[in-house]
């Protein structure tokens, strides 16, 4: 039996179980199964590359834009960005991944525009997986709906599940370390509720963890402790938008976000309702803040600031100027929310705040010149 039809017979064993709290364990053993088995099957595969979806990242963060063909998102990407992307009224316009740059408080975000996914793309269906595996390196994933087809919102999302990439969440607060002997010993801090320790026991023998130190430090269920042992599971900020309410009235949206469990942001592509606040919510979104240089003796540069994650240090900054200038670092100056009073000299591993004014001083020379 390959593995293709191992997964197959696992997942037909699962659709046909009713998840309640009798056979939750059972499930939890399947869920650990197939996931293993596609971990294996994908281990066995050779990477390849294909035109139009190897995207180099550019700019201070990166943005995907999600959704099934013909939802407006070619539309969208010309409304943020100056890019030029086929906009079409029949399905799968865009066949290649459209990159754009949307400039916001002085931060340049890479907008990627990607093809339409469908239902089955995360298995292959109309080049899905390349396709949304984009999305894996994306620091943001907008999923847009069209304002009459709002259930596209769970298939998207577990269309991006099935290739490892969880919304909106977090890593699980467990650790996994693993022994030559000893067996399992397992560490709880807090209790569990979500999961038995003989499932977790069994997840990790079907693993081939037989000897490790677990420690929990919170309340996980099966699939966290699935994730966590596969290694491959990327957590990703998400925004929901829905598209094309300029057809609608807003009962009707009030409606549909009742409906879909869930705030959106509401837009027109087309008309450009809602544009600018998009931006915004992006922009917050990413935690991105602005960093001023000052260098020695001269005016602090307001025009074009060094954009950063939230809660950078000094050290983060340096290697985002030149990867051999934190060799030749003495200290810094920096003036802001981040230091008790302005000229607080400051070392490398400081943590920066939103519009600090930064004097990078360099050993036995003069301070860094930056011409950004």
């Amino acid at each position: 039996m390959t593995i293709n039809e191992k997964i197959k017979q696992i997942g037909d064993e699962m659709s046909k179980t009713q998840i309640n709290k009798a056979t939750e364990h059972h499930v939890g053993i399947l869920r650990a199964k197939i996931a293993k088995l596609k971990r294996d099957q994908e281990n066995s595969k050779t990477t390849s590359t294909t035109h139009g979806f190897d995207i180099k990242r550019n700019g201070d963060a990166t943005v995907v834009l999600i959704g099934f063909p013909s939802v407006g998102k070619s539309t969208l990407l010309n409304k943020l960005t100056s890019a030029n992307s086929i906009v079409g009224s029949f399905q799968f316009t865009t066949m290649t991944v459209i990159p754009g740059i949307m400039k916001y408080e002085g931060a340049k975000i890479q907008i990627l525009d990607l093809p339409g996914i469908i239902k089955g793309a995360s298995t292959g269906r109309g080049l899905g997986k390349r396709i949304i595996s984009v999305a894996r390196n994306a620091d943001l994933i907008l999923v847009i709906l069209d304002v009459f087809q709002p259930f596209h919102k769970q298939i998207l999302k577990n269309e991006l599940e099935n290739i490892g990439i969880r919304l909106d969440q977090k890593p699980p607060n467990i650790t996994v370390e693993k022994a030559n002997n000893g067996g399992i010993l397992i560490n709880k801090l807090i209790p569990m509720r979500k999961m038995s320790i003989k499932l977790l026991k069994e997840v990790l023998h079907i693993n081939k963890i037989n000897n490790a130190r677990i420690v929990i430090k919170e309340d996980i269920d099966v699939q966290q402790l699935i994730d966590h042992i596969n290694g491959n599971v990327l957590y990703i900020k998400s925004l929901l938008i829905i598209n094309k309410t300029d057809l609608v009235d807003k009962k009707f949206l009030d409606n549909l976000e009742l409906k879909i469990g869930t705030k959106a942001i509401r837009i027109s592509a087309d008309r450009g309702h809602n544009i600018d606040l998009l931006k915004q919510k992006i922009y917050e979104k990413l935690d991105l803040i602005r960093i001023y240089m000052k260098p020695k003796g001269k005016k602090t540069d307001y025009e074009e600031p060094i954009v950063m994650k939230k809660n950078c240090t000094v050290l983060d900054v340096c290697n985002k100027l030149h990867k051999n200038l934190k060799q030749n670092f003495r200290y810094s100056i920096i003036s802001g929310k981040s230091v008790k009073f302005n000229g607080q000299k400051t070392g490398l591993a400081h943590i920066l705040k939103d519009e600090d004014v930064l004097t990078i001083i360099k050993t036995k020379t003069h301070d860094i010149n930056i011409n950004m």
